[in-house]
């Protein structure tokens, strides 16, 4: 038998394994095709997919206590030698498309504004959880320099970066005395009214 020949029955042989030869110009092999159980234990060791504009999949602590509810004496009590109601109120508002981080003083004066587009982020990647989370980083980093370590927070909106921003400003140090929720509930929604009739 020939070289040709036997090169075929070898060829043959190695189609019921799952192996494919090309004979045109030369010996060409591809791997072994992936069954079923394959394809799935390979997903299964993949890592997890960011979640992007989805937001945090996972609840985060760290926190020492949960702060009772107010009383009449919160806004006098001490926290870090500074009265409550003496501390500057980081305001957060994260949107679908964006998240923007305000520092003011408690009569509403801005000290210092920073949002995601200015730390870099551009287009759709303004609005994901990461984009938040690197924002209050850099954020946090700026309002040290300038002697604030203990803030009250004040979060607005229901975008994807609502959680990842809190944990990015306990990530780089900020005190955070209070989480305060002020996005608006709308309990009779408004709809839109119908378009004109055009004639």
């Amino acid at each position: 038998m020939s070289f040709c020949g036997q090169l075929k029955k070898c060829v043959l042989n190695a189609a019921n394994n799952s192996l494919a030869v090309i004979l045109r110009s030369g010996v060409h092999s591809s791997g072994v095709l992936q069954k079923e159980g394959d394809r799935r234990s390979m997903m299964k060791g993949l890592p997890k997919t960011d979640e992007g504009s989805a937001g945090e999949r996972f609840h985060f602590g760290g926190f020492d206590k949960v702060v009772d509810f107010p009383s009449l004496d919160t806004p006098n009590t001490l926290f870090d030698d500074i009265p409550f109601k003496e501390l500057p109120i980081l305001h957060i508002k994260s949107t679908k498309n964006n998240t923007i981080f305000a520092l003011c003083r408690p009569d509403g004066h801005f000290i210092l504004t920073r949002s995601c587009g200015m730390e870099g982020f551009k287009n759709c990647r303004k609005g994901t959880n990461v984009a938040a989370q690197v924002t209050a980083v850099g954020m946090s980093a700026r309002i040290t320099k300038m002697g604030y370590r203990t803030v009250r927070v004040c979060i607005n909106g229901l975008g994807p970066g609502r959680l990842s921003s809190i944990k990015g400003l306990q990530t780089a140090g900020i005190n955070i005395v209070s989480i305060t929720d002020t996005t608006p509930i709308c309990e009779i929604p408004i709809h839109r009214p119908p378009a004109a009739r055009s004639v």
